[in-house]
């Protein structure tokens, strides 16, 4: 047996678990049925991506080359920001079915490179923009055109003339069930030098807020130098462990209410996580 049919095996026979952890977060959770807690059934116009930063998910969260155990407890993503862009980039945007003129669609340029059956190993490529995202122009653009023309895609915004973005690939390699090496790679591929801050985020989904039988709320700290502690009870302990101790920033993963619903007492703070900087 390879050592990844000897994995397999070791799974189907439920001896142990490799498929714990997985490339199990949607890039895009927003305006989608998943989300859609409507009166009427509004999904797209219900959870628009403005919303998503600043909101908590219920069902399911997104991610940029995001992992998470499989029932998506915790999860692990990559944000990023360009210094340009007004927002962070932490999820994928596109156009809901009511903004297209052929419907729901995605409007960035993302990679799936490889992942074994146990994804024991994974790899992903991302092209990120080094100029502001053309968030307003896509939307505008494909709104105004009819069924019969083609999608103004994000590549016919030129934001991409000059080779100005970068690739960043995301690699994960199980040294164990719950022992995963994250390794990102950034290459500038313009000509001038640009400055990208990167943002690898750790979180637990919000299960405490929806839930009537009072579970409980779990929590993450700074342990050491570059160490997030994470604790749920039904996982129990976990770390991750940040090469080179960057800074740590901690916020609470729930909804601004000041921000979206106008509420002067609600939390000012938006659906956040802890992210190694």
């Amino acid at each position: 047996m390879t050592a990844e049919q000897q994995r397999l095996d070791e799974a189907h026979k439920r001896t142990k678990h490799w498929k714990r952890w997985g490339p199990y977060l949607s890039e895009r959770a927003w305006g989608t049925v998943r989300e859609d807690y409507s009166p009427y059934g509004s999904a797209w116009n219900y959870f628009p991506h403005d919303h998503a930063r600043s909101r908590a998910y219920r069902w399911n969260e997104d991610g940029i080359a995001g992992i998470s155990d499989r029932h998506q407890r915790i999860c692990f993503a990559v944000a990023l920001w360009n210094g340009r862009d007004p927002i962070l980039k932490e999820r994928l945007f596109g156009l809901t079915g009511n903004e297209g003129n052929h419907g729901e669609d995605v409007k960035e340029y993302y990679f799936y490179l490889d992942s074994t059956p146990t994804h024991s190993y994974m790899k992903y490529l991302y092209k990120y923009p080094q100029g502001e995202f053309p968030y307003g122009r896509l939307v505008e653009e494909n709104r105004r055109r009819g069924k019969d023309a083609p999608e103004f895609e994000l590549i016919d915004t030129n934001i991409f003339d000059s080779n100005r973005y970068f690739d960043v690939v995301v690699e994960y390699a199980k040294g164990d069930l719950d022992d995963i090496l994250a390794r990102i790679t950034v290459t500038n591929h313009g000509a001038e030098e640009a400055s990208l801050n990167l943002l690898p985020t750790i979180w637990f989904r919000n299960t405490w807020s929806w839930n009537q039988n009072g579970t409980a709320k779990p929590w993450l700290r700074r342990s050491s130098d570059g160490v997030i502690e994470l604790n749920n009870h039904d996982l129990g302990p976990r770390w991750l462990h940040c090469d080179g101790a960057p800074e740590l920033l901690f916020t609470e993963n729930d909804t601004n209410t000041k921000r979206l619903f106008n509420d002067a007492n609600g939390a000012r703070y938006g659906a956040g996580n802890s992210l190694s900087g």
